[in-house]
């Protein structure tokens, strides 16, 4: 397996459009560290974020991962053009010739996603942390530790994604077109939630359910918006008369789903490879 992952490194790093790319994602992962620089100190109106409490323990697990979750699409445009550049290159049938077996070339191809899932989720708990320690109110051990299954739902949600794109990758084989089929079916799955709720469901939630069972929702539903979570705007709502009191639990059967997503998109890469005249 290290050799697997040490051949896609050395392709990853041999390009250098994929070393900028993976460099700035690292980059913008630390840049959640630049919210608590934002003041406004504008004549009466003092306003210092890190004081709204974003960065208190426990909260800080979900805001972050909510947060850099987005950051995800400039790995993904990585790993769509290192399956492209495969067929562009040719690299793909020297690999096969060398004695790489295609099952071995899938497998390396995911354990390159497991491993940028998995540093990335290191990455942000170590910059959480850091900033936790620095900015939180609460720095009591069960506290620190506690809703670190935020971080494992991040990890899911990295690797499900990123399975996704590897099969967009093999599947299009072109990098534009591959990005363009990911647009495509966040497209497809905003327009049959719109569907369900006009022609099918009346019920919202049942359309949440259904919509949960489709991969880039199931994804998406792994980490809700932590805004409301905030004692500010919670103290809003009541204020109001709104309750913004919602479940913002990282639920067992949301994992399964991507999990089981993530095993569809790497079997379907792997039928679709073995099937194709290379």
């Amino acid at each position: 397996m290290l050799r697997l992952l040490e051949i896609e490194f050395i392709k990853l790093w041999n390009n250098r459009a994929s070393k900028i790319l993976v460099l700035s994602y690292f980059v913008l992962l630390t840049s959640i560290a630049l919210v608590a620089a934002i003041k406004f100190d504008i004549g009466p109106i003092k306003f210092h974020l890190a004081d709204q409490g974003i960065f208190n323990f426990p909260y800080i697990w979900h805001f972050n991962t909510f947060i850099t979750a987005f950051f995800k699409l400039f790995l993904a445009i990585v790993i769509v053009s290192m399956m492209a550049n495969e067929y562009s290159n040719k690299t793909i049938k020297q690999n096969l010739i060398d004695g790489l077996s295609k099952k071995e070339f899938i497998l390396s191809k995911f354990l390159t996603v497991v491993t940028f899932s998995l540093i990335s989720t290191v990455f942000v708990f170590l910059v959480s942390l850091i900033l936790g320690l620095t900015y939180s109110d609460y720095n009591e051990v069960s506290i620190i530790f506690s809703d670190l299954e935020f971080l494992l739902a991040f990890f899911v949600k990295l690797m499900g994604f990123f399975a996704f794109c590897m099969f967009a990758g093999i599947f299009v084989k072109r990098s534009a077109f591959a990005l363009g089929f990911l647009i495509l079916w966040q497209i497809f799955e905003g327009f049959a939630r719109a569907m369900f709720r006009w022609k099918i469901f009346e019920n919202h939630t049942t359309t949440d359910t259904v919509m949960g069972f489709f991969p880039l929702n199931a994804m998406w539903n792994l980490i809700d918006e932590p805004f409301t979570r905030l004692g500010a705007v919670q103290s809003l709502g009541d204020q109001i008369g709104e309750d913004f009191r919602f479940d913002y639990a990282v639920h067992w059967y949301e994992i399964v789903i991507v999990l089981i997503w993530t095993a569809i998109f790497v079997y379907l890469s792997y039928v679709l490879l073995k099937k194709r005249d290379l």
